[in-house]
């Protein structure tokens, strides 16, 4: 899922490539209390002699469900005079044996630079494969290569394929994208009587409702959830901006709509099992994904690659699956295993507009493009629809979507009118790096675009350094003994349920259930102190000390919400 762990704010300075007219560019992030909630930190664009600063001082809360109009802010912040880079009118080249070869000789510096162990790509065009294959290894320490049918969590890219099963109920006549939620699933709720009223089948996957990211309940419960606990956890939340004002992308209501969606096509069986059914039987089986699943067993097993990511000394380590595990219960939203060559069907298909390559068609057409239909707008001239992102900032239209969990990152994309489509999956948590670089470096192949991809990537990997180095610094490493010492054993709270603290030689390690790290201190500038996770499947969980009238707490934030930690004595 798409920001699936929050990581500490970290104080750094990052100089980027000149880009969008500007001769220079600084970032600088800075480090605030994590008691203040609020979110500082200033740009610097040079262009000649003239700089342009742009500061940001704001509550962390109205920053999260702001983002994408912050984001169109700086979309165009643009020197004087000067005319962004437009595809519009040009005719995309065909992807030839020499252009593959760029884009494989990129991909494969970008996984060395990143330290991804694996990544498997696909291309097609007019119809065709035109590349499938992988680089790298599916688990660091062993021999066995990643190729086009390797195995990966591809996450939220799973939303995608919920709303195209939702399309084929829509184009069979058994549901309305403009029904209430409620009239198609009695026990639909989401947050008061009012709120639920006003809430249709598409808007449970349109990020467009103002629901706020609440994705705390199934990180830290998720092994206790089942999709019936899902849907009752989604009562209990409320809008914090009004229907169609802001972008607030939310993982438990495009949960909702897979299982609401597997009961309009078997009524009455468990959630679970008739979304799994809806999904194999509209779209796996027709679409001929044999490689694509939930039966986390069965992923798991032949040709599959494990996750990875950074330990504090930013040692890449294969990574446990307890967290990634938690999404099991809210799959529709992300828990999908799949292949670049299964997903490239799935592309192919949207691209040929529900035509299978034998000329059958699998989905009416005006079902599968009212998904494309932009709901609630990302940036200038981008917007999020059911599931999937349509960008035309560049003069061309190029729909995609994410996924992101732990130590898997993933996208799909394709360009409609030039009929050429791509997969990138990758077994790291510095996989999400490659994404944007891989997608812009197939647009400068196809339309003579300016060479950014190439030296963006490359001043990203020295930016990331950076920030990784600053985020370490804050730390106390080994920690911090007299604080572990004050450490209740174990903690509570009735959203999160239990941490539990283990000890041994000096070491501290927190036990939420799905999954356990060592903590290190970092010190925060208004003498507060915080705890935080920096094992690799859960690196940058942050733990505030909150001790008050001799009861000791622990206080855990995402953007818009907070819990408080009670011990438990």
């Amino acid at each position: 899922m798409e920001g699936a762990r929050p990581v500490a704010q970290v104080p750094a300075r990052h100089r980027r490539r000149p880009r969008d007219g500007w001769d220079q560019r600084r970032f600088y992030d800075y480090d605030i209390p994590a008691n203040a909630k609020r979110v500082v930190n200033a740009s610097a664009l040079r262009k000649g002699k003239g700089w342009t600063v742009v500061a940001m001082d704001v509550d962390q809360a109205i920053g999260e469900k702001r983002g994408s109009q912050y984001g169109k802010i700086f979309q165009r912040l643009q020197p004087a005079g000067y005319t962004r880079e437009t595809f519009a009118g040009r005719t995309a080249h065909k992807l030839d044996a020499a252009r593959l070869q760029q884009v494989s000789d990129f991909v494969e510096q970008m996984r060395k630079d990143y330290e991804v162990p694996g990544v498997a790509i696909g291309i097609v065009q007019d119809g065709k494969v035109v590349l499938s294959r992988g680089f790298g290894v599916r688990e660091l320490g062993k021999l066995d290569q990643v190729d086009g049918d390797t195995r990966f969590m591809i996450a939220s890219n799973t939303k995608a394929l919920t709303t195209l099963m939702l399309a084929k109920l829509v184009d069979a006549g058994k549901l309305d994208w403009n029904a209430r939620a409620k009239d198609v699933y009695p026990t639909f709720k989401l947050g008061d009587a009012a709120t639920t009223d006003k809430v249709l089948v598409k808007h449970l996957i349109c990020a467009c409702t103002g629901v706020p990211r609440q994705d705390m309940e199934w990180l830290f419960e998720g092994e206790k959830q089942t999709p019936e606990t899902v849907m009752t956890t989604l009562g209990t939340m409320q809008p914090t901006s009004g229907f169609g004002e802001l972008f607030q992308y939310s993982n438990p209501m495009a949960a909702a709509a897979g299982y609401i969606g597997g009961q309009v096509a078997y009524p009455g069986t468990e959630l679970g099992a008739g979304y799994d059914q809806a999904m194999q039987a509209l779209v796996f089986d027709p679409l001929g994904m044999n490689d694509t699943t939930f039966d986390y067993a069965k992923a798991q097993t032949g040709n599959f690659a494990a996750p990875h990511g950074y330990d504090i000394g930013h040692k890449v380590e294969v990574m446990g699956m307890g967290l990634n595990n938690t999404v099991v219960s809210s799959r529709p939203a992300g828990a999908a295993w799949g292949t670049v060559n299964d997903l490239l069907k799935y592309v192919q298909m949207e691209i040929d507009h529900g035509l299978l390559p034998d000329g059958t068609r699998y989905i009416g057409e005006a079902a599968l493009l009212q998904r494309r239909e932009p709901q609630i707008a990302t940036g200038v001239d981008r917007n999020y629809a059911m599931a999937l992102e349509v960008n035309k900032s560049d003069g061309v239209t190029v729909i995609d979507h994410g996924g992101d969990m732990g130590g898997f990152h993933s996208n799909m994309m394709w360009w409609p009118e030039q009929k050429v489509g791509a997969v990138i999956l990758t077994n790291a948590d510095e996989g999400v790096y490659l994404r944007g670089p891989f997608k812009r470096r197939l647009m400068e192949l196809m339309f003579d675009g300016e060479p950014q991809a190439q030296p963006a990537a490359a001043a990203t990997v020295k930016a990331n350094r950076e920030g990784f180095d600053a985020f370490v610094k804050l730390m106390q490493w080994p920690a911090d003994a007299k604080a572990l010492d004050g450490l209740a054993a174990r903690y509570r709270n009735d959203a999160l349920g239990e941490v539990n603290v283990t000890r041994k030689d000096g070491k501290a390690w927190f036990d939420v259930g799905a999954f356990s790290s060592e903590v290190a201190t970092m010190p925060q500038p208004d003498g507060s102190l915080a705890f935080v996770t920096v094992d690799p499947v859960a690196i940058g969980f942050m733990f505030i000390r909150a001790d008050k009238d001799g009861v000791r707490k622990l206080i855990v934030r995402d953007g818009q919400h907070e819990y408080v930690f009670d011990e438990v004595k």
